[in-house]
């Protein structure tokens, strides 16, 4: 079996929406590393010397690669990224090898045979 992993930088109100989108689109599980930052095309406003941006989380999704296209449009519906400028960003990687997910071999196997 081999996997994706699919990251996500998504507005702190939205994670825990994502994150229940992504399980029902098949995910088994998620990291999350809270307070990331960072910039896009416009730069973050100031006032008084102050960054005025809203907290980031990093979601990190280590998914099946037959469900990863699904999950990455639903991350992406929910957060809407593309419907909200600055709103967050989502990518996917192949992943190499990875140990720790017998588990979740287990339980995909038949999800990903329906599917195939």
């Amino acid at each position: 079996m081999h996997f994706k992993l699919i990251i996500a930088l998504v507005k702190d109100n939205k994670t825990n929406q994502v994150m229940a989108a992504a399980r029902k689109a098949g995910a088994t599980g998620a990291t999350v590393i809270n307070n990331a930052r960072g910039e896009g095309l416009e730069t973050s406003r100031t006032f008084l010397g102050l960054t005025l941006e809203t907290q980031r989380d990093m979601v990190m999704l280590l998914v099946e690669e037959h469900l990863s296209r699904k999950i990455l449009e639903t991350i992406c519906r929910v957060g809407e990224f593309d419907t909200s400028p600055g709103t967050g960003i989502a990518f996917q990687i192949d992943v190499e090898d990875a140990v720790g997910v017998l588990h979740q071999v287990e339980e995909l196997t038949d999800k990903v045979e329906e599917k195939l």
